[in-house]
């Protein structure tokens, strides 16, 4: 069963010439969401993640089930505000703005292996806040793992440059 088969694409969606990839028509068919997070966790069975962490929102819809499939702890990455306790941040810029996400600082421990995951990397800006939240409070991130990839807008590259190592389980040519 083909994954991108159940990505639907809305042209010019949130501004012009934005070809937006929206997994949420993946993520309502059954078999399509099953067989992502299976794929995902057949991919880290074997890779000692001590912590799955997610960036709001669709990171929490992929990453709750992956670390309950690996038997790992879930910690989420939220926008501003939203988190009880202490927590640090970082602020960062989209394809059409800027945004700013936070972690509770008790939520890594120093060394701890972690598996980032989120549901598209564009440019990568939200995903490399997110590895330096995760650094900061002394995280070890084994890998950055989305459900797309854009590859022609440049996330990937900049995650790769930064020594991260990147995986998708598909790919969309185009922005």
């Amino acid at each position: 069963m083909p994954i991108k088969s159940r990505i639907r694409t809305i042209p010019h969606y949130p501004h012009e010439g934005i070809m937006f990839r929206d997994v949420t028509t993946l993520l309502k068919d059954a078999v399509g969401l099953r067989t992502t997070i299976q794929e995902i966790v057949n991919r880290y069975r074997t890779s000692n993640i001590d912590i799955v962490v997610g960036i709001e929102s669709r990171g929490f819809i992929i990453g709750a089930p992956v670390a309950y499939a690996l038997g790992v702890g879930f910690v989420p990455i939220r926008k501003p505000g939203k988190l009880p306790a202490e927590t640090i941040g970082c602020d960062y810029q989209l394809e059409y703005g800027s945004d700013r996400i936070e972690i509770h600082t008790d939520a890594i421990r120093k060394g701890e292996r972690i598996l980032l995951v989120d549901d598209l990397i564009a440019t990568g800006g939200t995903m490399e806040a997110a590895v330096k939240l995760i650094q900061e409070i002394g995280g070890e991130i084994i890998e950055c793992c989305f459900v797309v990839d854009l590859p022609e807008v440049g996330g990937r590259d900049r995650l790769e440059k930064q020594g991260q190592k990147v995986f998708a389980l598909c790919q969309f040519e185009g922005s």
